[in-house]
């Protein structure tokens, strides 16, 4: 690394053209002029979408950002091998998914991407480079990188492998790039090293002070970003626990979450109940947190992180569960309008979308549904609720003969019989719930996994109103005194 020592980085090229890879380059071509980025992708369609005007990605601001970028320092290209060649620094961007074979299968992180990107760096560079892993990666994982690199380098050629993890939120990341938290970077101690850590600190440096930017060793980084996730995830099944507690008891979720959120050891963030976190981090870092811990036994803390995952799940079970009772116990037949399918407001992924569970419970309970989401796309729809993975009472139509994907919420509560608020879009907060409600079948219900609607006007217009964290209406609270009787 002694070659860069007194020159600056002018060439990135990222591997990876998905929710990472292309933001997060995206604002470094727009911070760093003077640097050419490129990010490779293997699948040509995603390149070729990102060289359109219609992004594969939905996120606020980066349209603008990309436009204005594009073809002046910001590139998007098939041709890994070359801009492999011709770079300085490498940032890994590819998928991580958690196994579903094998030994770990359901916890541990498939590496068969990082492995199959170390060798194409091996084999694609003639000259010394910086690697960073962005990929969400176990612990250790930047050691597997630098030996397969180690093992198939070209003579000559030099690897410092960095663990830059990122801290992205979908629907925020483009502010969460430009005012991040932090900046995490880890590197060894060796002084190779460490001038790969600051030729990455300088790059950052054009927009971001040098106080918020972390050094630390490579391991300490790789778990921080676990560690982080695993926190958040907690946060969110802890306070979905305490809103069943709320449903059961009579108290209100959100007074509750603000009574606890005013304690400044304790925060407001990551405090909203709802139907359950999805996304395409918290759980599988949660779980590969999981199979670190079982892999070097600790067994007790693995039940620990696992238990995030069980609540998460049985809150998205649970609300599911409730539409069925309070419909009477049976919705065959019955129209329903979903109204969002991604995991979050303000993106277009559906991965752990906990839409998806309850759009297969009710299905298999003999709905009808009509889903309306602003960004997800009818195809995307149609493939996450895969009928040979539902069991259909009829299971003999096709999907589309139960499930409609429609243009407007209006049209999906046309004739139903229940609203479902499954992402929490802005949108659905302004919507006109009183022509909506002249539109549906009576009683109308609504069900609101996502703590968004004004419940007691919505009770005026004549609803039949669920809400996360708040007791139903058809039950009575039981008597809290023990029963020495049983």
């Amino acid at each position: 690394m002694e070659h860069l020592r007194n020159q600056k980085v002018t060439k990135i090229c990222c591997i990876g053209a998905g929710y990472v890879g292309g933001p997060t380059c995206a604002v470094i071509a727009r911070m760093c002029p003077q640097i050419r980025v490129c990010v490779v992708d293997s699948n040509p369609k995603r390149i070729e979408l990102w060289n359109s005007d219609q992004l594969p990605i939905y996120e606020p601001q980066l349209d603008e950002i990309v436009k204005e970028c594009r073809n002046r320092n910001l590139f998007f290209s098939v041709q890994v091998e070359k801009e492999i060649s011709q770079a300085e620094l490498i940032f890994i961007s590819v998928n991580t998914p958690t196994k579903n074979f094998g030994f770990g299968k359901g916890k541990a992180a498939d590496l068969k991407n990082l492995e199959h990107v170390s060798r194409l760096i091996a084999r694609s560079a003639d000259d010394s480079k910086i690697v960073v892993e962005k990929s969400t990666v176990p612990v250790r994982a930047a050691e597997s990188i630098n030996r397969i690199l180690g093992a198939n380098k070209k003579s000559g050629v030099h690897f410092e492998v960095l663990s830059n993890p990122e801290f992205l939120a979908e629907g925020t990341a483009i502010n969460d790039l430009i005012n991040p938290d932090r900046i995490l970077i880890g590197g060894n101690e060796t002084m190779d090293a460490q001038i790969a850590v600051e030729k990455l600190c300088e790059i950052y440096q054009n927009w971001i002070p040098n106080e918020k930017i972390i050094r630390t060793n490579t391991w300490s980084s790789e778990l921080s970003k676990l560690a982080a996730n695993a926190f958040l995830a907690q946060r969110i099944s802890s306070i979905n626990a305490i809103s069943s507690l709320c449903e059961a008891t009579g108290a209100d979720v959100n007074e509750v979450a603000n009574a606890i959120g005013s304690d400044s050891r304790i925060g407001p963030k990551y405090l909203q109940a709802s139907i359950g976190f999805g996304g395409s981090c918290f759980q599988k870092d949660v779980l590969n947190l999981v199979y670190l811990c079982e892999y070097l036994k600790l067994p007790e803390v693995a039940d620990y992180w696992h238990q995030i995952i069980a609540m998460n799940d049985y809150q998205k079970r649970r609300f599911a569960l409730r539409i069925t009772e309070c419909m009477f116990n049976t919705i065959t037949g019955k129209r329903i309008a979903i109204l969002g399918f991604a995991f979050k407001a303000n993106t277009g992924d559906t991965r752990e979308s906990p839409a998806k569970l309850v759009c297969k419970h009710l299905l298999e309970e003999g709905a009808q549904l009509a889903i309306y989401d602003p960004k997800v796309l009818k195809e995307q729809i149609y493939a996450d609720l895969n009928i040979s993975d539902l069991n259909i009472p009829d299971g003999n139509k096709c999907l589309e003969d139960y499930v409609e994907v429609v243009e407007s919420p209006y049209i999906a509560s046309t004739d139903a019989h229940a609203i479902v608020i499954c992402t929490e879009w802005n949108e659905f907060k302004e919507l006109n719930y009183e022509k909506m409600y002249s539109l549906m079948m009576k009683p109308a219900f609504i069900f609101d996994g996502r703590n968004l609607i004004n419940v007691r006007q919505l009770e005026m217009i004549g609803f039949h109103v669920e809400k996360i964290g708040r007791q139903s209406n058809h039950k009575k609270i039981g008597s809290m005194e023990p029963n020495y009787n049983r």
